[in-house]
């Protein structure tokens, strides 16, 4: 007899896949090949949506997660006039947003997983033929080894540089965006911080984040503008960038979720935001199935996914390619488009809610 779902991953993505079957009564098990409990050294730091934290709510977690609130996104570029304030209030929603580490969600869903007593080979290869009715791939990356055809690489050039920095004023519930040509930079409240993401040209991105704490500062504060005013950093680490993208998330009885799917650029933080939804809604597809790998449930899986997921990449891709080029025209039409934003608040709402629900929000 076939095993219900073979999920390849052990991190986030995949308990919380793991997690919602087991609500739904779909048994799973997950096999990893690095030793449980990996995942919680996870050093980054993630923004997730207010969709997010409902998903997460429904799956009993959320409240164990420690985690910052964003209330308020400033959103500018440099070079120009325009800028823009997305306000949780205005939507009617606690906060737009929440900052947290990877490794406190992976914690978290561990501790559930564990307490449910859910399968968790560690240590463990992907077997060559599983004999499972549905495999679900969540290793954290694309695998192009087996069908490279499928796969759409972009390169960005660039780096991600984070860390955390502190501020004169406590960071009080607001996000900072700020795009430069160099890159977009992030500056996300997290607990009495801010958790910084920089972006910069790859060949200069190792000695960004060797320079000593004052150039460093000296740097992000010239990129960063005036708003908030950096006293001090901790060591940075470089994360490279770029899209890549798995154009079909189902191939037989297969499917592939979170970064195994498509990995996107940080700007507007929409990666695991991604990953939850079509985790959420992947669960849904599976309750009540005689057999979890039965094509027409999938293609209608993948049908009703495709739309969030399109547009979230290229959204994503839209807003690095556009905020990154320095021409004359362009920084004047995002000056028109940032002022229009502040403006008019229905384009300011349907951005707000694109951004917390994906597709859904429309």
């Amino acid at each position: 007899m076939k095993e219900p779902v073979l999920i390849i991953g052990g991190g986030p993505a995949g308990m919380a896949l793991a997690l919602a079957l087991h609500q739904r009564g779909v048994f799973a098990r997950i096999v990893d090949s690095r030793p449980r409990g990996a995942a919680k050294s996870d050093a980054r730091i993630l923004a997730l949506s207010h969709g997010s934290r409902l998903i997460l709510e429904n799956l009993g977690v959320w409240g164990k997660i420690p985690h910052t609130p964003i209330t308020t996104i400033h959103v500018s570029h440099q070079g120009g006039l325009g800028r823009t304030r997305i306000r949780a209030a205005e939507e009617n929603v606690p906060a737009l947003g929440y900052v947290l580490a990877a490794g406190d969600l992976a914690t978290v869903l561990d501790t559930a997983l564990a307490k449910h007593g859910t399968a968790f080979d560690d240590n463990t290869a992907a077997p060559a033929h599983p004999d499972s009715a549905l495999i679900v791939h969540a290793e954290g990356h694309i695998d192009n080894s087996n069908n490279v055809a499928d796969i759409h690489n972009r390169d960005y050039g660039q780096h991600a540089v984070i860390c955390t920095a502190r501020a004169s004023a406590p960071p009080r519930g607001v996000a900072w965006e700020r795009f430069t040509p160099a890159g977009p930079v992030a500056l996300l409240p997290c607990n009495d911080a801010y958790a910084v993401v920089m972006t910069c040209p790859a060949g200069e991105s190792a000695t960004i984040a060797a320079a000593n704490d004052s150039d460093f500062l000296a740097l992000l504060q010239s990129r960063f503008g005036a708003n908030v005013r950096l006293t001090a950093a901790s060591p940075r680490l470089v994360y490279p960038l770029g899209l890549r993208l798995r154009r079909q998330p189902v191939v037989g009885r297969e499917v592939w979720i979170g970064n195994a799917a498509q990995t996107l650029h940080p700007v507007a933080g929409q990666g695991f935001n991604l990953a939850l939804r079509d985790i959420s809604e992947l669960a849904d597809a599976l309750t009540d199935a005689a057999d979890p790998g039965d094509a027409q449930r999938l293609a209608r899986y993948a049908a009703g996914r495709r739309i969030d997921r399109i547009s979230t990449v290229g959204f994503t891709d839209g807003l690095v390619r556009l905020f990154s080029n320095d021409s004359a025209p362009l920084r004047h039409l995002r000056s028109a488009g940032l002022l229009a934003l502040d403006l008019i608040p229905a384009a300011r709402s349907f951005l707000a809610r694109r951004m917390m629900f994906g597709a859904r929000g429309w």
